[in-house]
């Protein structure tokens, strides 16, 4: 098992053959008790790890407290398959320490980018992948998973952004308020709230509205998650599609869009 250690004293450690199975079925049911569904069985991430993939778990002490899974891919990247923290856990950087590792174990294989999919309705999510790693959205993948029971999706559509991680790339910095974007003209494309986004304008920066805290509004209004979720579909999906690429978030959650050098295509 090759370790790493950051703040807090955890420990990031790849599991590969040497600590046998049980190591791989204690990830299985983390998990299991963060999903609350079997989302990989021992066996799988077993194999994968024997196979040269990446397994890794996150330790207090003795005490499991995340894990992550990923696989190479043909084109020679990393696909992050997932990654998860339980909640006793969260905020103590547990997350950002197992992306680390998981950068410095691609980077030593001469592995240049790492991909992975995350729902774009979590801004915290989108503020952590492109403002702290850097991994920027490429692709709108609508209902990618299919319909999704677990206790975090809660068999809503699977609508997920696909990251690209370029290993090398700078990290761009959060790009201020909504507010101060607007006095630059940039367009309200999808305003809090709203079920539809405005009439989608030829050029110029566009901003979509995601809101603050999705999986708290999701436990008591699951058809306003729902109606959100299509918006911001109608939203992103279309322009992203157009040739517009998203270039950050807000810090008051706004998705900012802008044109490539040299406009759409």
């Amino acid at each position: 098992m090759r370790e790493h250690s950051g703040e807090g004293r955890i420990r990031i450690v790849e599991l590969g053959d040497s600590p046998g199975a049980s190591e791989h079925h204690r990830v299985a049911a983390l998990f299991q008790r963060i999903w609350g569904e079997p989302l990989m069985e021992a066996g799988l991430l077993r194999a994968l790890a024997h196979s040269g993939n990446y397994v890794a778990a996150a330790y207090r002490g003795e005490e499991m407290v995340g894990a992550s899974a990923g696989f190479l891919t043909a084109g020679g990247e990393l696909h992050s398959h997932i990654t998860g923290v339980v909640p006793e856990a969260r905020g103590a950087g547990v997350g950002r320490l197992l992306k680390i590792h998981q950068r410095d174990w691609s980077l030593a294989r001469g592995i240049d980018t790492v991909v992975w999919t995350f729902d774009p309705l979590i801004r915290r999510n989108a503020h952590f992948n492109m403002h702290v790693l850097g991994a920027m959205p490429t692709r709108y993948l609508p209902d990618f998973y299919g319909m999704m029971k677990d206790e975090l999706n809660d068999a809503a559509p699977s609508d997920r952004l696909y990251v690209v991680w370029d290993l090398h790339a700078p990290v761009s910095p959060s790009p201020g308020t909504s507010g101060a974007l607007i006095e630059e003209g940039a367009v309200v494309l999808l305003a809090p709230g709203e079920d539809r986004p405005a009439g989608f304008p030829p050029a110029g920066r566009l901003l979509v509205s995601v809101p603050e805290d999705v999986e708290g509004l999701r436990a008591k209004h699951p058809e306003t998650t729902a109606r959100l979720r299509f918006a911001v579909r109608e939203a992103l999906a279309p322009a992203m599609e157009a040739g517009m690429r998203v270039t950050g978030i807000t810090t008051d959650g706004y998705y900012v869009l802008e044109e490539p050098e040299g406009g759409t295509s």
